[in-house]
């Protein structure tokens, strides 16, 4: 079980299970910071000990080195030279390796001591010292309070006042310092997730790469040894012939002394005038430019074609970024900005040689054009919807990412220009120039076309996986059994809306293609959850424990990737077990019918009849229910428990012959029920409770609520009629359809 979420909202109570909730939170950092302290020790203990290795094995390879290898003669042949420069060679691969163990040795102290030293004086250090100030005030507010409470209401009038505010005073300094406590408490504990575990990890990989580096000696030093051990070889069978020679010639040389004698490339370059002011003039000076796109580094020097020789030194620097100028802003044509990372804020103008000229430099610096239109994220915001533009809209996305950038490094993970992408929305999602938006064109990026389709989504009025079911997806990704967790998302993906589902299977199905090209793309499932999980599955209400959720909403979406096939094709199998109201809905891909809780049923939205209607309808409407099904799809009938009798299920096309609108079955009313005053009390009801509205709800009658969905009553308890609660709504009571809520 892991450490409970500190709600901001407990600082203020400073109840005992809060504290208790604290305290766990206080003993988890001490041991942190113990085994940080043993970890630091024992790491500074492997350090020095590499280190020494390293001055050994350097000591050894200095000696090699020194040595010269002097063969007999005036010539050496081709084996000799192998062999007189294989100790250079040897001490040359044993050097090079020792200058790898170094830049780890001293990378070691940067990427494991020093970081998790820092961490544990700024970030648990300040826990304690936090921790220190909150104890300290606790007993100052407590004194206070306990003084303030003692002094007697005799006291003048003045002295009390002043003795109250100096109390809510001392009070609301207690509550800003718990709330800082609490916020640095859950901040280090979080921090230690990645700030702990990374110089770990950062110090095994130098290892790893000491060890490649290695390896990758012992491959390039593999040829060289090859030709040393034929050297070796030929040289040890010279050997073997020539000294029988000489030992012959030695013989010789002792039996008759006196018989035997002595015998011997650039991304863009080009011209540029570049805008110098000075002393309140500014001239244009003409350089000469090189870019580099893969550091963005722009170099110019003043360069004079008539001498042909440079004037002044090269300047360089990092290009940030480079936007096309208006042409009513500068008077000289064929004109852009570029800003320097170094220099922030400031703006170089420069002139190319003409609006061709100008187009590509641009082209080559990823420039941008210049942003007219400041409302166009509102028009692309109130433009997002689940309709068949927006279905057409995505698909063409999708299928421009598929054919152009499938294999692009960092896939939705780099983003685009947003002047860019608003363009592109803009104009795909209006009719009239839909069509005419080429995304094979190379003038729309794939980061452009990918940032589009992560703002669609993130601009529809609610999440895609919706507000209603997004705890059901977190406490799904929070089981234990894997099986499990494929199973409920399983079931709660057929419980959304159509379109909903619709949509996030054209996604899913996307993003599996996506991550089954990782290697080339670096997408992995777990970098697409990332990418999408807070987008597909954001909380109604940002609270401290939602912000934790974040990483299992990111499972959620590896699940939905990885699964599916399974996910969208299959129909979940019937839930085991459930009571209460039972409905057996016909799904469009599938006759098997299954009995979701009311948390199950899709979004309810309501016709509201007009006058000529009402009177015809008002009868049929309390003992019907219109749903949206396919074609081939037949009406079923509703029961519940066999104790109210449930009218046919009836198609109800609306003004226009679509299908969309649903109508959530509600209980017969008998006539006792229209007259609040005839409802007896029912003694063995449980105690009241609050509940939350799943769907929408227009009264019919007085003694019934009107809702949204969302809404909170209070004093819920059940009616002594079935399928309807009582409960309270802004001070009124009134007669609740049971499957319409849940309690909370």
């Amino acid at each position: 079980m892991g450490l409970p979420a500190l709600e901001f909202s407990d600082c203020y109570l400073d109840s005992p299970q809060f504290r208790d909730r604290l305290k766990s939170h206080e003993l988890e950092l001490d041991k942190t910071n113990k085994f940080i302290k043993e970890l630091i020790k024992d790491g500074k203990a492997l350090i020095q000990a590499l280190k020494n290795l390293s001055t050994a094995q350097r000591k050894f390879s200095e000696s090699l080195n020194e040595f010269k290898f002097q063969c007999i003669g005036d010539a050496e042949t081709d084996d000799e030279m192998c062999i007189a420069k294989s100790l250079q060679e040897f001490a040359g691969v044993l050097q090079n390796l020792e200058d790898e163990r170094t830049r780890m040795i001293d990378n070691a102290d940067d990427v494991l001591i020093t970081p998790l030293e820092r961490f544990r004086k700024e970030q648990i250090g300040a826990a304690k010292e936090a921790k220190k100030k909150y104890d300290k005030e606790t007993e100052k507010y407590c004194g206070v309070l306990e003084k303030h409470l003692s002094l007697s209401a005799k006291k003048k009038e003045s002295h009390l006042h002043e003795a109250d505010s100096q109390v809510d005073s001392v009070r609301q300094h207690f509550y800003e310092v718990s709330l800082e406590y609490v916020f640095k408490v859950q901040e280090v504990q979080e921090r230690k997730m990645f700030e702990f575990v990374e110089p770990l990890l950062a110090f095994l990989q130098g290892l790893f790469t000491y060890y490649h580096h290695g390896y990758e000696l012992a491959k390039d030093f593999n040829h060289f040894k090859t030709d040393l051990t034929i050297s070796i070889q030929n040289t040890r069978n010279r050997f073997e012939s020539t000294r029988s020679e000489v030992e012959s010639l030695m013989k010789k040389m002792k039996e008759n002394p006196h018989e035997h004698k002595s015998i011997s490339p650039h991304t863009m370059e080009g011209y540029l005038f570049i805008q110098e002011k000075r002393s309140f003039v500014s001239t244009w000076v003409k350089y000469y430019c090189t870019y580099q796109r893969e550091p963005k580094r722009l170099t110019m020097v003043l360069f004079d074609q008539k001498s042909g020789g440079k004037i002044g030194e090269e300047e360089s620097f990092i290009l940030k970024s480079c936007t096309r100028r208006k042409t009513d802003s500068i008077e000289k044509r064929f004109c852009f900005d570029v800003e320097a990372v170094d220099r922030p804020g400031v703006m170089i103008t420069m002139q190319a040689l003409s609006e061709e000229d100008r187009r590509l430099w641009m082209e080559a610096m990823d420039g941008r054009e210049p942003v007219y239109n400041l409302n166009q994220d509102n028009q692309t915001e109130a433009m997002a919807q689940l309709d068949v533009i927006g279905f057409n809209v995505i698909k063409k996305f999708i299928y421009a990412v598929e054919t152009r950038g499938i294999d692009e490094q960092g896939l939705y993970r780099i983003v685009g220009v947003n002047s860019r992408v608003q363009k592109l929305l803009s104009l795909t999602m209006d009719p009239k120039t839909f069509a005419d938006v080429e995304l094979d064109n190379s003038e729309w990026e794939i980061k452009t076309i990918t940032s589009a389709i992560k703002h669609y989504l993130r601009m529809l009025p609610a999440p895609l996986m919706t507000y209603q079911y997004q705890r059901s997806f977190i406490k799904a990704a929070k089981l234990d059994n894997p099986e499990a967790r494929v199973s409920e998302v399983h079931s709660i993906v057929h419980r959304l809306p159509e379109k909903n589902r619709q949509m996030l299977e054209l996604l899913m199905k996307h993003l599996a293609n996506v991550a089954s090209h990782h290697q080339q793309n670096l997408m992995t499932v777990a970098n697409l959850g990332v990418v999408f999980g807070p987008t597909l599955l954001r909380p109604q209400e940002e609270t401290v424990a939602a912000i934790m959720d974040i990483k299992f909403q990111n499972i959620v979406v590896e699940i939905l990737i990885e699964n599916h096939d399974m996910i969208f094709k299959d129909t979940p199998a019937p839930a085991v077990g459930q009571t209460g109201l039972q409905l057996n809905l016909p799904r469009r891909k599938s006759t098997e019918n299954k009995a979701p809780s009311c948390s199950e049923r899709p979004l309810t939205l309501f016709r509201t009849p007009t006058h000529s209607e009402k009177d015809k309808a008002v009868a049929d409407k309390r003992n019907s229910v219109v749903m949206n099904s396919s074609s081939e799809s037949q009406p079923t009938s509703l029961n519940c428990n066999s104790t109210h009798n449930w009218s046919k299920l009836n198609n109800l096309t609306s003004a226009d012959g679509e299908q969309d609108e649903l109508l959530l079955a509600r209980p017969n009313r008998p006539n006792a029920l229209q007259n609040p005053k005839g409802r007896g009390s029912i003694s063995t009801s449980p105690p009241p409770r609050k509940a939350r509205a799943l769907y929408a709800c227009k009264a019919e009658h007085d003694s019934e609520l009107s809702f949204i969905a969302g809404t909170i009553f209070e004093n819920v308890h059940p009616s002594r009629e079935p399928g309807w609660l009582e409960g309270t709504l802004d001070g009124r009571t009134g007669l609740i359809p049971e499957n319409y809520v849940e309690f909370v």
